[in-house]
Formats: structure tokens, sequence, C-alpha cells
């Protein structure tokens, strides 16, 4: 979803990838699960994304 939102990874921090958006200011960063995420998760990853749950 972030990479068709035009969001691109930029780096990697352990576990933890984070993306960059061009037209968008701060970053998304993303665990990177050996399972499901977490919901509690999932809600910071849209809120960093300036996402609404609803919409998607």
């Amino acid at each position: 979803m972030l990479s068709r939102d035009g969001w691109r990874h930029v780096t990697t921090r352990g576990s933890h990838w984070q993306f960059k958006h061009p037209d968008r200011s701060g970053r998304v960063t993303v665990p990177h699960p050996r399972k499901d995420i977490d919901i509690d998760t999932v809600a910071s990853i849209y809120r960093q994304a300036g996402w609404d749950p609803k919409e998607n």
C-alpha cells in the first residue's frame, strides 16, 4: 500500500523499514514482521502516512 501511494523504502534499521514520500514530510516506519502486525501498529502506520483507515 505504501508503494502504491508513492512512498519509497529509504533505509532499514534493524527489523524496521523506513519509507519516505517525495511530496510529504516525515517518514513511515514499518516493522518487518515474522508474523502478523498488531492492530495498534497498523493504526500507527496509517497515522504516519496521513491515511484515514475508513477509506481503505
